[in-house]
């Protein structure tokens, strides 16, 4: 019986040990309203449930998205669209998207319509964040390795909320974008496209929320009349903040900004997490004492028949 307790504690060691190491994960939308000729195959709703680094992730959206035509140094190549655009969020993660009830119910809707309504559209509901770099360094490092010709940096611009050099061009406001957008489509069609990098916040200036700005955003590029293609990019509030206070891998309830990660309390999906943990613990032990009574009661000898006793 020790030794069937023994195991039991080591499986519940090993389940926590699982537990913390699972990484937390965003999601990754990317969409264009038209195919342009990204993909000869059907390529609409297309999600890959694996999941990704963000490595792994720039290479499937230059690869399978077609924007190794749109980032990479070409010449003489006609653009396919006029602009794309990077918009790295902070607000959502892999799980949130399933959830009834949202925090930012804008942000969601204007994903799901995008990805429905999009002739090419695909998904990466699982990224897996890093805890010591930022989901923008890490996609556009991803992007000048994967590019032989390297990344045309004249033709990228930011937003004003990105950790870049001052020298680069910024964008204060969505008018200036609008100003970007509406002279990429009376440009001729030879070049390359503009790359537009809208980081966390948008703008220094902002008070709208997340899914505001990206509303905002897919509705000035659609009466622009422009081509056009987003990729959003979703890295969890606070997780290069506080690496350290990651519980079991993942933050729990994000009720406010004002609330550290991990530090609320525990939500309903926290609660049906951990009820399951919990259950998962005390079916490991129960069944080893099933398990060990079994064996011992097979391993008591008792004859097959009784002799008669002797007469007296």
């Amino acid at each position: 019986m020790a030794a069937a307790w023994a195991a039991a504690v080591a499986v519940m060691l090993l389940l926590a040990q699982v537990s913390a190491a699972a990484p937390v994960t965003g999601p990754a939308f990317l969409w264009a309203p038209k195919n342009y000729g990204f993909s000869s195959d059907e390529a609409k709703e297309i999600v890959h449930y694996q999941t990704v680094s963000p490595k792994s992730l720039v290479k499937s959206v230059l690869e399978e998205g077609g924007w190794s035509n749109l980032v990479c140094s070409r010449e003489d190549h006609a653009k396919s669209v006029d602009v794309a655009v990077l918009f790295l969020g902070s607000k959502l993660q892999s799980s949130d998207i399933s959830k009834d009830k949202q925090a930012d119910s804008t942000l969601v809707d204007t994903l799901k319509k995008s990805f429905a309504s999009s002739e090419f559209s695909m998904a990466f509901p699982y990224v897996a964040m890093s805890d010591d770099e930022k989901l923008e360094k890490s996609l556009l490092s991803g992007f000048a390795e994967n590019c032989n010709n390297g990344v045309g940096d004249n033709h990228i611009t930011y937003t004003d909320t990105c950790s870049v050099s001052e020298d680069l061009k910024k964008h204060h406001d969505m008018d200036s974008i609008h100003g970007l957008v509406a002279s990429q489509t009376k440009k001729n069609p030879s070049g390359q496209s503009d790359l537009i990098v809208f980081c966390d916040g948008g703008f220094k200036d902002n008070t709208k929320s997340e899914g505001e700005l990206l509303s905002e955003l897919v509705t000035l590029l659609k009466k622009s009349g422009a081509k056009y293609t987003i990729l959003y990019a979703s890295q969890p509030y606070g997780l290069l903040q506080n690496p350290s206070e990651l519980p079991l891998g993942r933050y729990l309830a994000e009720k406010t900004n004002t609330t550290k990660p991990g530090r609320g309390k525990c939500d309903g999906e926290c609660l049906v997490k951990s009820t399951l943990l919990e259950g998962s613990f005390v079916g490991i032990v129960l069944l080893i004492i099933l398990i060990s009574g079994l064996k011992c009661m097979m391993g008591i000898d008792t004859p097959s028949k009784f002799d008669a006793p002797p007469d007296s």
